[in-house]
C-alpha cells in the first residue's frame, strides 16, 4: 500500500506542477494578484507529495520489498542498510525521483523566500520552475516508473553494480543533483526576469545567491566524484575526461562565469544580455549532461539507461526548454539595454575577460565532449578524444585565471590603476618565485610541474593581499580588529574561494612528481616508491556481509619505521557475479601512498599498482576551500536581505510589465 500511495503523489505532484505552471503565469499576465498569490502555496505542497514518493521508495528498498522491480534489480537483503538506501538513486529511476525531489525542494525554497523580490516575478520564477518539474514528472511517469511492481515477486535481488557499494554512491550523487538541479532555479529566475521584464541590478541581486548556493554544491559533488573514482576504480587517477565527468565541469565553467557576471550587472546595471544568457546555458548544460546520461548514447560507469525512448524524451525536453528559452531571450532583446559603463582596465573588466576565458574553456570542452557523438551520429566513423586533446587546449585556456584573480581583485571599480595593482602584488609575486625555487630544489623537475606550482602559490598568496591590504592599514590593534569586523562576508568568501583554486592547482601540479609502478608482487617483496619502502607482509582473505574479498597486507616504511599499514583488496560480489579492486591508501604529509591489486596469479602473487602521490590531497582540499567560501559569502546578510531593502527603496522606479 505505501508503494502505490508514492506512485500516486506522483500523479497529484504532476497535476500540480501542471497548474503552478499555467495559473501563477496566467496572473502574471492578467495582473491579477490572487492568481500569482497562488503559486507560493501549490510549490510547498508539490514538494511535500514529491518528498512523499521518495520516502515510499526508500521504505521499499530498506525492507526489501521485492514486489518492486526497481527493488529486485537493484537491492539484496543482505546488503548493508547504508546501500540500501544509497541504492535508491543508484539506478535510473531511483536517481530521477531524487532529481524531482530536489527540483520540488529548490522551489518550495524560493516559494519561502517571497520577500525578497516582486510578486510578479516571484509568481514567474515559481511558474517557469513548474514546467520542469512537470517535464521530468511526466518523464517518470511515463518511461521511468519506480514503482512498477513484479508479478511474481523473487526470494531475493539482484543486488547493487559493486561500483555502487561504497559511501561515496551516499554523497556523491545528492551533491552533485544539487548543484545540477539548483542552477534550474537560475534558468527559471533569467525565463521570469525575460518574462516580467524586470532584468535590472536589483535581479542580479536576488539571483546571485541561488547561483551560489548550487555553485556550492556543484564544486563538492565534482570533487567527491573525483575522489570517489579515485580510490574504487583502482587505476590512479583522479579524472578521465570521461564525457560525463565532462557533462558536470561544462555547467560548473557556466555558472562561475555567471557568478561574476552577475557582479558586474548589480554593480554596474551592465552585461545584461551575457548575464541572461549565462543563466539560461549553465542549465541548458545540465540538461545535456542528463541526456548523455540517460540516453544510451554513451558507455559509462556513469550510464544509468539505454532506453532509445528515454532518451527521446528527454531530447525533446531539451528542444523545449533550451530552445524555448533562447526564442523567449530573442523576443526580449530590446529590453536587454546597456547599463553603465566602465574602463578596459577595471575590476569589471577584468570580469568580463574572466567571462571570456571560462567560456572559451566551457565551449572546448563542449566540441571534445560532444564532436566524437555527432561524427558517429553522422558518419558512422568512431574516434576517441580524451586528455592528450583536453590537456593541449582546457588547460593552456585555464591557467591564466590563475594570473588573473589576484589581479582583478586589486582593481578598483569603474576605472582601475593596473600599476598599482602589480606593486601591491609584488609580495604574492615574491612569494611564488621563492616557492618556484624551493620546489625546484626539492624535485627537481619537471619544470611544467614546478612553474605552475609556484603559479599556485601565487595565487593563493593574492587571494588575501587586498583583504589584507583593507585590514592592516596601520593604526591600533583595536581599530584592526574593527576593520576585520566591518568588512562584508562576502570579501571573505571570494578570498578563500580564489585561494582554494590555487590549493587544488598546486595539488595537480605535484601530479608530476608522482611514481607510479606496476608488478607483480608476492609476500615478503621490499618496494621502494617515493620517499617510502613498501613491505608485502602476507595474503589473506576476508567475508563482507554481501561478498567475499582477497587481501595484501602491506607495511609501509620511512627511514626504517613503519609509518602505516594498508589492505588494498580484490572483492568479488557473487550474486552479480563481478569483481572490484578497493586500493590501500595512506595519507602521509598531503601525499598518498597507494595500492591497488588486480588478477592474481597460480603460484601466489598478485598484479599490482603501486604510487606515491605528493601533495595529492590538496585537489580535494582545495575544493573544500571553495566551498567554505561559497558558504561565506552565502551568509553575508547583504546577499539574504539586500535585495529585499533595495526593491522597496526603488519599488517606484521599478518597471512595469507589458500589459
Amino acid at each position: 500500500m505505501i508503494v502505490e500511495t508514492g506512485h500516486y503523489a506522483l500523479v497529484l505532484a504532476l497535476a500540480l506542477a501542471l497548474f503552478n505552471s499555467v495559473v501563477p503565469l496566467w496572473g502574471v499576465t492578467v495582473r491579477d494578484e490572487r492568481l500569482m498569490a497562488t503559486a507560493p502555496s501549490v510549490a510547498l505542497v508539490q514538494f511535500l507529495f514529491v518528498a512523499m514518493a521518495f520516502g515510499a521508495l526508500v521504505y521499499a528498498h530498506v525492507t526489501s520489498d521485492f514486489s518492486v522491480v526497481n527493488v529486485v534489480q537493484n537491492s539484496h537483503s543482505a546488503k548493508p542498510l547504508i546501500y540500501k538506501i544509497a541504492g535508491v538513486w543508484g539506478n535510473h529511476e531511483g536517481s530521477m525521483l531524487l532529481w524531482v525531489l530536489i527540483l520540488a525542494t529548490f522551489s518550495a525554497l524560493v516559494a519561502a523566500a517571497r520577500r525578497s523580490m516582486p510578486q510578479d516575478l516571484h509568481a514567474a520564477v515559481l511558474s517557469a520552475q513548474s514546467w520542469i518539474s512537470a517535464a521530468f514528472l511526466l518523464f517518470i511517469l511515463l518511461t521511468s516508473n519506480p514503482f512498477a511492481r513484479v508479478a511474481n515477486p523473487p526470494m531475493e535481488g539482484l543486488d547493487l553494480n559493486p561500483l555502487l557499494q561504497d559511501p561515496g554512491l551516499a554523497i556523491h550523487p545528492p551533491l552533485l543533483y544539487f548543484g545540477y538541479v539548483g542552477l534550474s532555479i537560475t534558468f527559471s529566475f533569467a525565463a521570469g526576469a525575460l518574462i516580467c521584464r524586470r532584468i535590472d541590478a536589483v535581479w542580479a541581486r536576488v539571483v546571485r545567491p541561488w547561483t551560489l548556493l548550487a555553485w556550492v554544491f556543484l564544486t563538492l559533488g565534482i570533487a567527491m566524484g573525483s575522489y570517489w573514482s579515485y580510490y574504487t576504480l583502482g587505476w590512479g587517477g583522479f579524472w578521465f575526461w570521461d564525457p560525463v565527468e565532462n557533462a558536470s565541469l561544462m555547467p560548473w565553467l557556466a555558472a562561475t562565469a555567471l557568478l561574476h557576471s552577475a557582479a558586474v550587472m548589480e554593480k554596474r546595471e551592465a552585461l545584461k544580455i551575457w548575464t541572461i544568457f549565462l543563466a539560461i546555458l549553465a542549465f541548458s548544460l545540465s540538461l545535456i549532461g542528463t541526456f548523455l546520461v540517460r540516453s544510451g548514447v554513451l558507455t559509462s560507469v556513469h550510464s544509468f539507461a539505454s532506453d532509445p525512448q528515454r532518451g527521446v524524451f528527454i531530447l525533446l525536453i531539451l528542444v523545449v526548454f533550451i530552445g524555448g528559452s533562447l526564442a523567449l531571450f530573442a523576443a526580449r532583446a530590446n529590453d536587454l539595454k546597456a547599463g553603465g559603463f566602465f574602463a578596459p582596465v577595471s575590476r569589471e573588466g577584468a570580469l568580463v575577460l574572466n567571462n571570456l576565458v571560462l567560456s572559451t574553456a566551457c565551449a572546448t570542452v563542449f566540441v571534445g565532449t560532444l564532436y566524437p557523438l555527432a561524427l558517429e551520429a553522422l558518419t558512422g566513423e568512431k574516434i576517441s578524444v580524451g586528455a592528450p586533446f583536453f590537456n593541449a587546449t582546457f588547460v593552456p585556456l585555464v591557467l591564466p585565471l590563475f594570473l588573473l584573480m589576484p589581479i582583478g581583485q586589486m582593481l578598483a571599480w569603474k576605472r582601475g590603476d593596473l600599476l598599482g595593482a602589480a606593486q601591491r602584488l609584488v609580495v604574492a609575486v615574491a612569494v611564488g618565485v621563492v616557492a618556484i625555487l624551493g620546489f625546484a630544489a626539492w624535485q627537481g623537475g619537471p619544470v611544467v610541474s614546478v612553474v605552475v606550482a609556484g603559479l599556485a602559490v601565487f595565487t593563493i598568496v593574492g587571494a588575501f593581499v587586498d583583504l589584507f591590504g583593507k585590514i592592516f592599514r596601520g593604526g591600533s590593534l583595536s581599530g584592526v580588529f574593527h576593520r576585520a569586523v566591518g568588512l562584508p562576508r562576502s570579501a571573505y568568501g571570494t578570498a578563500f574561494a580564489h585561494a582554494g583554486l590555487g590549493v587544488t592547482l598546486l595539488g595537480l601540479a605535484a601530479t608530476g612528481w608522482g611514481v607510479e609502478k606496476v608488478m607483480v608482487i608476492k609476500p615478503g617483496d621490499i618496494i621502494p616508491v617515493g620517499p617510502y619502502e613498501l613491505v608485502v607482509r602476507s595474503f589473506g582473505v576476508a567475508e563482507g556481509p554481501n561478498y567475499s574479498a582477497k587481501l595484501a597486507h602491506v607495511a609501509i616504511r620511512s627511514g626504517g619505521v613503519q609509518v602505516a599499514t594498508i589492505d588494498p583488496a580484490l572483492r568479488f560480489y557473487p550474486v552479480r557475479r563481478m569483481s572490484r579492486a578497493e586500493a590501500g591508501i595512506a595519507t602521509l604529509d598531503l601525499g598518498q601512498v597507494y595500492v591497488s591489486i588486480t588478477n592474481s596469479g597460480s603460484n601466489g602473487t598478485y598484479d599490482a599498482r603501486l604510487y606515491w602521490k605528493p601533495l595529492v590531497v590538496l585537489i580535494w582540499f582545495g575544493a573544500l576551500v571553495m566551498a567554505f567560501g561559497g558558504f561565506v559569502s552565502l551568509s553575508d546578510r547583504r546577499l539574504r536581505i539586500g535585495a529585499a531593502r533595495r526593491l522597496q527603496k526603488l519599488s517606484g522606479a521599478m518597471p512595469q510589465p507589458a500589459e
